[in-house]
């Protein structure tokens, strides 16, 4: 028997359009979820239920009103606690900022809001987004369904975890060095970064580094692609942006579209040296490669030497660099995890040479790899280099150093595709023996989300996963 939440975000719009199913069902039976499941998980950090039911019964006035209804009308989802929501506490997953209220919404919230969603709350999220798995003060550690012994990435890992569990059919989340692709290949879900500009920061996200951006994550690729339909677009005064699909096609759109032979490169080349592929997480990647291959695509090693001596070196100083504009003071600094102490301490050691020639080395880096790989039209590569972790591997020591060494060995893959700003999916394709999904990862060329869309729903459609559920799921 199908129930609300087997419904993909696409059928629950549909439901509500048709009056099979009214807006207030879907947010009462998801908060019903929630209240089920998210003890167990930890997805969610702020939980507002009464706006959740106000939004329903005015989306209900609109259907009564008629006239053009946005695209996802009353369909649940939530908002990553790293994004600022006006009137709705917004920690950035931080005990200092436990007590935050902005008085602004950041323009993806408003861009979700006027798509037709209906917002849960905020997902949880580490301490400002640093780590790649999710743990903090206020909530503890985001758990995989499919394991709730293990981690369920990070740092959109709260939102990954309301998905795979059903609590929501599709969630946003952001990546500044692979925060929605990790989470969502723990989870068995896609998750898909944009291109650098295809999604606004605004109002206050600087993009002075330009790795992190907004994306969505969902169970299909077709729910993932109409909610980059309802994010994607520039705002006046954005410092980049990614052109402008044709009038009249659309990210949906894309998962129906022919896709043609491809030139696929199979990549392997990771800034850390000695960070090798676990067996499963192997197997997942030459299966990948396989399954393409057997689709008709070219499918190619992408030749080593791409990667300078000094990529590495260059991304973790600028990713320090955000560390240095935290608003913690002085007499609070105490309060912070180890890890955002350390990175934070690095960030604010750097002279302002050596953070100009960090970002400068990036850019220079960027143009480089994005010439070299022109010729492919897509990228195959591994999105982690171990299967889901246990609760406590990364930071159960209290040293932030050593868990941020931990952390670039395990997302070794992911970083490279943030500096270069090109667009990457993460497609559950591979479980292993014992039930755990392994994703693997799609890189498209600069700005070409749609060729990316396309093959992962060719992939979907050859390999079907919608239908693999965690246990948490009845």
């Amino acid at each position: 028997m199908t129930q609300l939440h087997d419904l993909t975000a696409l059928e629950q719009a549909a439901a509500v359009r048709s009056r099979q199913v009214s807006p207030t069902e879907l947010v009462e039976h998801a908060l019903r979820r929630v209240e089920a499941l998210d003890a167990g998980l930890g997805a969610f950090l702020t939980v507002t239920p009464e706006r959740a039911l106000a939004g329903a019964r005015r989306a209900e006035r609109r259907l009564r009103e008629g006239g053009e209804l946005p695209p996802l009308l009353g369909v649940p989802t939530a908002v990553k606690d790293l994004n600022n929501t006006a009137g709705v506490r917004t920690t950035f997953g931080s005990t200092v900022l436990a007590g935050n209220v902005p008085t602004v919404d950041d323009a993806v919230v408003t861009r979700l809001a006027e798509a037709g969603t209906i917002s849960l709350g905020k997902t949880n999220t580490p301490e400002f987004g640093f780590p790649c798995y999710t743990d903090n003060e206020l909530a503890g550690p985001a758990r995989c369904p499919w394991d709730p012994g293990r981690l369920a990435g990070g740092s959109s890992g709260g939102a990954a975890v309301a998905v795979a569990a059903g609590m929501l059919p599709v969630a946003q989340g952001s990546d500044g060095g692979g925060s929605i692709r990790i989470p969502a290949s723990i989870n068995g879900l896609v998750g898909i970064k944009p291109s650098r500009g295809r999604v606004s920061n605004a109002p206050l996200g600087g993009d002075v580094t330009g790795l992190g951006t907004n994306g969505p994550l969902a169970r299909t690729v077709r729910d993932a692609a109409v909610l980059l339909d309802a994010m994607a677009g520039p705002v006046t005064g954005d410092p980049a942006w990614a052109p402008p699909l044709p009038p009249g096609e659309t990210f949906l759109g894309a998962a129906d579209r022919p896709v043609g032979r491809l030139r696929i490169g199979r990549y392997l080349e990771s800034p850390m040296a000695d960070a090798g592929l676990e067996p499963a997480v192997q197997a997942a990647f030459d299966d990948a490669a396989r399954l393409l291959g057997d689709l008709g695509h070219e499918v190619e090693d992408v030749p080593v030497g791409l990667l300078g001596p000094d990529v590495l070196a260059a991304f973790e100083r600028v990713w320090t660099l955000s560390g240095t504009l935290l608003p913690v003071p002085p007499e609070r600094v105490g309060e912070l995890r180890p890890l955002t102490r350390e990175l934070r301490a690095r960030g604010l050691a750097l002279s302002a040479q050596q953070a100009m020639e960090a970002l400068t080395a990036l850019r220079l880096f960027a143009r480089r790899f994005t010439t070299a790989t022109a010729g492919y039209d897509v990228l195959l590569a591994p999105v982690t280099t171990m299967t889901p972790r246990p609760l406590g591997w990364f930071d159960a020591d209290g040293d932030g150093a050593a868990d941020f060494e931990r952390q670039k060995r395990y997302a070794a893959f992911t970083a490279v595709f943030n500096v270069t700003g090109q667009p990457a999916v993460s497609v559950p394709l591979y479980w292993t023996d014992d039930g755990l999904p392994v994703g693997t990862m799609l890189v498209g060329r600069p700005a070409d989300e749609v060729t990316l869309i396309a093959l992962a729903a060719q992939l979907e459609a050859a390999r079907p996963w919608a239908h693999r559920h965690p246990p948490s799921w009845y």
